[in-house]
Protein backbone atom coordinates (compact mmCIF):
# COMPACT_ATOMS: atom_id res chain seq x y z
CA UNK A 1 0.00 0.00 0.00
CA UNK A 2 1.71 2.96 -0.90
CA UNK A 3 2.07 5.80 1.88
CA UNK A 4 0.17 8.83 2.54
CA UNK A 5 1.46 11.75 2.28
CA UNK A 6 1.97 14.08 4.58
CA UNK A 7 -1.50 16.38 6.10
CA UNK A 8 -1.29 19.84 5.55
CA UNK A 9 -2.63 21.91 8.07
CA UNK A 10 -3.05 25.84 8.59
CA UNK A 11 0.10 28.05 9.37
CA UNK A 12 -0.11 30.98 11.67
CA UNK A 13 -3.50 30.01 13.24
CA UNK A 14 -4.67 33.30 15.35
CA UNK A 15 -6.01 31.63 18.47
CA UNK A 16 -8.26 34.51 20.41
CA UNK A 17 -10.02 34.57 16.81
CA UNK A 18 -10.41 30.64 16.67
CA UNK A 19 -12.55 30.88 20.46
CA UNK A 20 -15.93 31.04 20.46
CA UNK A 21 -18.94 28.52 19.78
CA UNK A 22 -18.12 25.78 17.06
CA UNK A 23 -21.35 23.83 15.41
CA UNK A 24 -20.45 20.27 14.64
CA UNK A 25 -21.79 20.14 10.48
CA UNK A 26 -20.70 16.63 10.10
CA UNK A 27 -17.83 14.17 11.79
CA UNK A 28 -16.33 10.38 11.72
CA UNK A 29 -18.33 8.20 14.42
CA UNK A 30 -16.58 8.33 17.17
CA UNK A 31 -16.60 5.82 20.52
CA UNK A 32 -16.66 9.01 22.59
CA UNK A 33 -20.07 10.80 21.02
CA UNK A 34 -23.31 9.32 21.01
CA UNK A 35 -24.75 7.87 18.24
CA UNK A 36 -27.88 9.90 18.59
CA UNK A 37 -26.58 12.51 19.39
CA UNK A 38 -27.80 16.32 17.71
CA UNK A 39 -26.75 19.45 18.35
CA UNK A 40 -23.05 18.84 18.97
CA UNK A 41 -21.00 21.56 19.70
CA UNK A 42 -17.65 22.64 20.89
CA UNK A 43 -16.79 26.41 22.83
CA UNK A 44 -13.45 27.11 23.38
CA UNK A 45 -11.97 29.97 25.86
CA UNK A 46 -8.79 31.10 26.14
CA UNK A 47 -7.19 30.28 29.49
CA UNK A 48 -4.72 32.96 31.25
CA UNK A 49 -1.88 30.33 30.23
CA UNK A 50 -2.46 30.45 27.12
CA UNK A 51 -4.38 26.87 26.63
CA UNK A 52 -7.41 26.37 25.96
CA UNK A 53 -10.93 25.21 27.69
CA UNK A 54 -12.60 23.32 25.79
CA UNK A 55 -16.40 22.21 26.63
CA UNK A 56 -17.15 19.80 23.93
CA UNK A 57 -21.91 19.52 24.39
CA UNK A 58 -24.66 16.99 22.51
CA UNK A 59 -28.08 16.64 23.11
CA UNK A 60 -29.57 13.14 23.29
CA UNK A 61 -33.09 12.43 23.78
CA UNK A 62 -33.84 15.96 25.03
CA UNK A 63 -30.76 15.83 27.67
CA UNK A 64 -27.03 17.73 27.29
CA UNK A 65 -24.38 15.29 28.38
CA UNK A 66 -20.98 17.16 27.84
CA UNK A 67 -17.27 17.38 28.57
CA UNK A 68 -14.93 19.81 29.64
CA UNK A 69 -10.84 19.82 28.92
CA UNK A 70 -8.05 21.36 27.86
CA UNK A 71 -6.43 22.13 24.60
CA UNK A 72 -2.54 23.18 23.97
CA UNK A 73 -0.22 23.08 20.99
CA UNK A 74 1.69 19.83 20.18
CA UNK A 75 4.89 22.13 19.50
CA UNK A 76 5.31 25.41 21.30
CA UNK A 77 7.86 26.22 18.99
CA UNK A 78 5.83 25.67 15.72
CA UNK A 79 3.66 27.75 13.80
CA UNK A 80 1.18 24.46 12.70
CA UNK A 81 -2.30 24.27 14.08
CA UNK A 82 -1.59 21.02 15.64
CA UNK A 83 -3.21 21.31 18.59
CA UNK A 84 -3.50 18.23 21.68
CA UNK A 85 -6.71 18.02 23.67
CA UNK A 86 -7.09 16.74 26.84
CA UNK A 87 -10.09 14.86 28.32
CA UNK A 88 -10.63 13.50 31.82
CA UNK A 89 -12.57 10.65 31.79
CA UNK A 90 -15.30 9.24 32.63
CA UNK A 91 -17.24 12.60 33.11
CA UNK A 92 -18.47 11.43 36.29
CA UNK A 93 -15.48 10.76 37.71
CA UNK A 94 -13.03 12.44 35.78
CA UNK A 95 -9.71 10.33 37.14
CA UNK A 96 -8.50 8.83 33.60
CA UNK A 97 -6.57 11.59 31.42
CA UNK A 98 -7.65 10.98 27.40
CA UNK A 99 -5.32 13.15 24.96
CA UNK A 100 -5.58 13.43 21.42
CA UNK A 101 -5.30 15.26 18.36
CA UNK A 102 -7.21 18.14 16.97
CA UNK A 103 -5.00 19.33 13.58
CA UNK A 104 -6.89 22.44 11.68
CA UNK A 105 -6.94 21.14 8.14
CA UNK A 106 -8.20 24.18 7.02
CA UNK A 107 -9.94 27.63 7.99
CA UNK A 108 -11.29 30.12 6.07
CA UNK A 109 -9.90 33.66 6.59
CA UNK A 110 -12.88 34.99 8.26
CA UNK A 111 -12.70 31.77 11.03
CA UNK A 112 -16.26 30.77 10.25
CA UNK A 113 -16.26 27.24 9.56
CA UNK A 114 -13.12 24.57 9.95
CA UNK A 115 -12.27 21.16 8.82
CA UNK A 116 -10.78 19.24 12.07
CA UNK A 117 -8.78 16.07 12.06
CA UNK A 118 -5.37 14.15 12.74
CA UNK A 119 -2.61 12.11 11.73
CA UNK A 120 -4.00 8.77 12.06
CA UNK A 121 -6.95 10.19 9.83
CA UNK A 122 -9.45 8.00 12.22
CA UNK A 123 -10.77 11.35 13.63
CA UNK A 124 -12.64 13.92 11.34
CA UNK A 125 -14.60 16.92 12.20
CA UNK A 126 -16.80 19.84 10.01
CA UNK A 127 -17.20 22.74 12.13
CA UNK A 128 -19.25 25.91 11.60
CA UNK A 129 -19.55 28.98 13.44
CA UNK A 130 -23.24 29.04 12.69
CA UNK A 131 -25.56 25.35 13.35
CA UNK A 132 -26.15 25.41 9.45
CA UNK A 133 -23.63 25.32 6.54
CA UNK A 134 -24.40 25.92 2.66
CA UNK A 135 -24.00 22.62 0.51
CA UNK A 136 -21.01 24.50 -1.66
CA UNK A 137 -18.90 25.03 1.02
CA UNK A 138 -19.34 21.43 3.12
CA UNK A 139 -18.78 20.17 -0.43
CA UNK A 140 -15.34 22.09 -0.65
CA UNK A 141 -14.62 20.62 3.13
CA UNK A 142 -15.37 17.15 2.35
CA UNK A 143 -13.50 17.86 -1.54
CA UNK A 144 -10.39 18.94 1.25
CA UNK A 145 -10.75 16.31 3.56
CA UNK A 146 -10.49 13.64 0.41
CA UNK A 147 -7.28 14.93 -0.96
CA UNK A 148 -5.98 14.80 2.75
CA UNK A 149 -6.31 10.90 2.67
CA UNK A 150 -9.42 10.83 4.76
CA UNK A 151 -12.33 8.20 3.90
CA UNK A 152 -15.25 10.42 3.80
CA UNK A 153 -18.02 7.69 2.86
CA UNK A 154 -17.54 7.42 6.86
CA UNK A 155 -19.12 11.64 7.50
CA UNK A 156 -21.89 11.54 9.28
CA UNK A 157 -24.32 14.60 9.26
CA UNK A 158 -25.19 15.71 12.44
CA UNK A 159 -28.72 16.80 13.33
CA UNK A 160 -29.25 20.64 14.23
CA UNK A 161 -32.45 22.00 15.59
CA UNK A 162 -32.98 25.93 14.75
CA UNK A 163 -32.93 27.87 16.80
CA UNK A 164 -29.95 25.72 18.84
CA UNK A 165 -30.58 24.41 22.38
CA UNK A 166 -30.47 26.64 25.20
CA UNK A 167 -26.68 26.95 27.26
CA UNK A 168 -29.17 24.82 29.91
CA UNK A 169 -31.55 22.30 29.80
CA UNK A 170 -32.15 19.17 31.35
CA UNK A 171 -28.73 17.10 31.89
CA UNK A 172 -27.15 13.93 31.55
CA UNK A 173 -25.32 14.42 34.86
CA UNK A 174 -24.54 10.32 35.42
CA UNK A 175 -22.45 10.24 32.17
CA UNK A 176 -24.97 7.50 30.85
CA UNK A 177 -24.46 9.44 27.59
CA UNK A 178 -20.49 8.75 27.83
CA UNK A 179 -21.34 4.88 28.85
CA UNK A 180 -23.40 4.03 26.41
CA UNK A 181 -21.23 5.63 23.70
CA UNK A 182 -18.29 3.38 24.92
CA UNK A 183 -21.01 0.25 24.72
CA UNK A 184 -21.62 1.39 20.56
CA UNK A 185 -24.95 2.72 21.59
Amino acid sequence: MASKKEMEVVKGLDVERYMGRWYEIASFPSRFQPKNGANTRATYTLNDDGTVHVLNETWTDGKRGYIEGTAYKADPNSDEAKLKVKFYVPPFLPIIPVVGDYWVLFLDDDYTYALIGGPARKFLWILCRQNHMDDEIYNRLVEKAKEEGYDVSKLHETPQSDPPPEEEGAKDTKGIWWIKSILGK
